[in-house]
C-alpha cells in the first residue's frame, strides 16, 4: 500500500492529469496524490509544472508524483506520453482534463475569430487528443476515468463568449461520444471505464478570495471541492458515472 493510501479506491490506481499546473491542477495533484495514487501531471509550462510536482511531493512524503512536459497539441506526442506511463507504471486508471483558456467578446457581433481559433485548440483539441491516447489504457484499467471540466455557458452560451462557450459544448460531445464507446465496448457487463464531466460556472481558490476579500464569487466552485469531485469518480462504479454532467454549480 502506498504510504499515503488509506485503502480506498485511489489507492495505488494511477492518474494522469493534463494541465497540472494551474490553481485546479494543484489541488488535484495533492487530493490525488492524499488519497495514494501515483499521479502523472502534465502542462505546457514546465517552470510552473516543476512547482506543482513539487508542491504534491512535499505535502504528502511518499507519494510518487511525476511531471512531464507535454505538447497535447501533437497526438503522436501525446499517445507517446500515455504509452510511456501505462509501460513505466503497469497501467493507467485516469486521465483528468484540466486544461483550460477563456477569451471573450465586448458583444456578439463583435466576436473576434481568432478567439475561436486559439480557443478551439485549448478547449477541443487537447480533448481529442487525450481521449484518443488514453481510451484503450483506461478500458485496459477495469477502473478507468476520463474527467472533463465544462463551463456553465456550454448549456447557456452568452452574447459576448459565444466562441468559449461553443467550445465547451463540443468538448462535451467529444467527451459524450467517449462514453458512448465505453458503453457499447462493456457489452451486456455494463461499461468498464467512464468518461464524465464535471460542470462548474468558475473556479475560486485562495490566492483569488485575498485578493478579493470582500467578493462573494456566487456559484464558483473552490478548486479544492473541485479536486475531491473528481477523486469522488472512483468511488462510484464506471455505469453510473459514464455519460454523466455532475453539476459542481446550480443548473442554468
Amino acid at each position: 500500500m502506498n504510504a499515503n493510501g488509506n485503502g480506498g479506491p485511489l489507492d495505488g490506481a494511477v492518474i494522469a492529469v493534463a494541465g497540472a499546473a494551474g490553481p485546479a491542477g494543484r489541488a488535484a495533484l495533492l487530493r490525488l496524490a492524499e488519497a495514494g495514487a501515483t499521479v502523472v501531471a502534465s502542462d505546457a509550462d514546465p517552470a510552473r509544472l516543476a512547482e506543482a510536482v513539487d508542491a504534491a511531493r512535499y505535502a504528502h512524503g511518499g507519494a510518487t508524483v511525476t511531471g512531464d512536459t507535454v505538447d497535447l497539441l501533437d497526438l503522436d506526442a501525446t499517445r507517446d506520453w500515455a504509452a510511456k506511463t501505462e509501460k513505466e507504471f503497469g497501467r493507467i486508471d485516469g486521465l483528468v482534463h484540466l486544461v483550460g483558456g477563456w477569451r471573450g467578446a465586448p458583444s456578439f457581433t463583435e466576436a473576434d475569430l481568432k478567439d475561436w481559433d486559439f480557443l478551439e485548440k485549448l478547449l477541443i483539441r487537447t480533448v481529442q487528443h487525450t481521449s484518443l491516447a488514453f481510451h484503450d489504457a483506461l478500458l485496459r484499467s477495469g477502473r478507468g476515468r476520463y474527467a472533463l471540466i465544462s463551463q456553465v455557458g456550454a448549456h447557456k452560451p452568452q452574447a459576448n463568449n459565444a466562441a468559449y462557450n461553443a467550445g465547451k459544448a463540443a468538448a462535451e460531445a467529444w467527451t459524450l461520444a467517449m462514453a458512448d464507446s465505453f458503453r457499447k465496448l462493456g457489452g451486456e457487463d455494463g461499461p468498464q471505464a467512464a468518461a464524465a464531466i464535471l460542470v462548474i460556472k468558475a473556479l475560486v481558490h485562495d490566492a483569488m478570495r485575498a485578493e478579493r476579500p470582500n467578493a462573494k464569487f456566487a456559484g464558483f466552485t473552490d478548486v479544492k471541492e473541485l479536486a475531491d469531485a473528481i477523486a469522488g469518480l472512483w468511488d462510484r462504479p464506471a455505469q453510473e458515472v459514464n455519460g454523466q454532467r455532475l453539476w459542481l454549480t446550480p443548473k442554468p
